[in-house]
């Protein structure tokens, strides 16, 4: 990729984009996750997401996908949304050396050719909620943010965890001033966990909001971390750690944003019977649609 450069008077500071990572391998999962339906009509999690977004104020959707899946994709999750919105594609490969693509950091930088406008990132194996978006979509909208100061939505960590395996979260520290201060990696997560984290702890779920000059700031880290990595076939350059190093440096600053929505997702195989039973109760409690994916 070569870098990008964002001239102010160039940027569609009215529009707003939203981009779905959904290139994952599904490791734990033990199968693709992106197309694995859970709502009444055969809807995915992704479906609810971008009828959210959509909702919120995002005109414009990109999916990050991995070229394997590019036919099936297209005719299932992104005919649905191209239908509502416009839609985009990126894709994220996995080089030759390496068993899976190079992380979440990496999948945001390869959508920089089709991003012109603020934009949300979000994971396509999971439920934020829509007022996630709206915070969001307010935050993105106000032009008198700088442009390098970003923004998380933030999560309660005992509200994220899995009762059926491990899962791997980005655990916040937040200033007096409600911006992150830093945000630890840590892998293998259980509730069990919860006795060396304490409670109230906040935690990453992938839902950023960023501006288009992120892009030069993350290709000048990736290329430092494609050569410097010690093991090139496993490492993974993560979105959540190149900002922290962003944070550390000065040149970004993230605000903190809260939501009071329910997270949930499919890390683990017998996470799906919940994530189906918490999308029932929404759509019989009127929140959606019970056809969203018709």
């Amino acid at each position: 990729l070569d870098t990008c450069r964002w001239p102010l008077d160039t940027l569609r500071m009215n529009d707003l984009t939203l981009v779905v990572l959904a290139a994952g391998m599904g490791s734990r999962y033990g199968g693709l996750k992106q197309t694995d339906p859970v709502g009444p009509s055969g809807e995915f999690l992704v479906d609810y997401s971008v009828h959210d977004a959509i909702a919120a104020g995002f005109n414009k959707v990109v999916f990050v996908i991995r070229k394997d899946l590019d036919e099936q994709f297209r005719a299932t999750i992104g005919a649905r949304t191209a239908a509502r919105v416009e839609t985009a594609y990126a894709y994220q490969q996995i080089p030759a050396e390496r068993r899976k693509p190079w992380g979440t950091g990496e999948a945001v930088l390869v959508c920089s050719d089709v991003v012109d406008a603020p934009f949300a990132v979000i994971n396509a194996d999971d439920f934020y909620g829509a007022h996630s978006y709206r915070v969001l979509a307010d935050f993105l909208a106000d032009d008198s943010q700088g442009e390098a100061n970003y923004c998380m939505v933030g999560f309660v960590l005992e509200n994220t965890l899995s009762d059926h395996g491990s899962v791997s979260r980005g655990l916040c520290s937040i200033g007096d001033s409600g911006q992150l201060v830093d945000i630890e990696e840590r892998t293998d997560l259980t509730r069990a966990s919860l006795q060396d984290t304490g409670a109230g702890v906040v935690a990453s779920m992938n839902m950023w909001g960023f501006r288009p000059s992120v892009f030069p700031q993350l290709q000048a880290q990736f290329a430092a971390f494609a050569g410097e990595t010690p093991d090139p076939a496993v490492d993974e350059f993560l979105i959540t750690a190149e900002i922290g190093s962003m944070i550390v440096g000065g040149s970004a600053t993230v605000d903190v944003l809260r939501s009071p929505d329910a997270w949930f997702g499919m890390t683990n195989p017998d996470d799906r019977p919940m994530v189906v039973a918490e999308i029932k109760q929404l759509v019989d409690e009127g929140v959606y649609p019970g056809d969203l994916g018709r």
